[in-house]
């Protein structure tokens, strides 16, 4: 929470409204080609994959899901370790499936990096979503931002 970062008390200031501070928060229905999201986990650190291809979201087809699929995945979305779950373990998934047969080294930086079929190559259903449950970085002491 805000009040948990350092600040010099409640109602200790020497500012005036020209000074007040925003943010604009990233709108979840547009997203930039090759991101990736975790959607229907109970926490964020798991869910079904989705991932952003021409500006529309689509699932991964748990073909071949593994551990280094969701290893990538995981440290893409901010979070680490890496375990895969296959079957719509998280629900299914609506519009298009964009991937299929995902095959990861581990090491790779992006989804999109691994080899997989091609991009809306596929023969599986939303029965067949790929999800993963990454590490939470705020129980293992990783990250806290003030």
């Amino acid at each position: 929470e805000l009040l948990d970062c350092s600040h010099d008390g409640i109602g200790v200031e020497n500012c005036d409204h020209s000074e007040d501070a925003s943010v604009r928060c990233n709108d979840p229905l547009t997203c930039t080609h090759g991101d990736v999201r975790l959607v229907d986990g109970s926490v964020s650190s798991e869910g079904r994959v989705e991932i952003c291809i021409n500006d529309e979201w689509g699932t991964v087809c748990d073909d071949l899901w593994g551990d280094n699929d969701a290893q990538v995945v995981c440290r893409q979305t901010g979070n680490s370790g890496g375990t895969a779950l296959s079957f719509a373990r998280f629900g299914e998934g609506t519009g298009p499936i964009w991937l299929d047969g995902v095959s990861c080294t581990g090491s790779e930086s992006e989804l999109l990096d691994c080899s997989h079929n091609g991009i809306g190559v596929e023969d599986c259903s939303h029965s067949e979503d790929a999800s993963v449950r990454c590490n939470d970085p705020l129980s293992t002491g990783g990250w806290y931002w003030c």
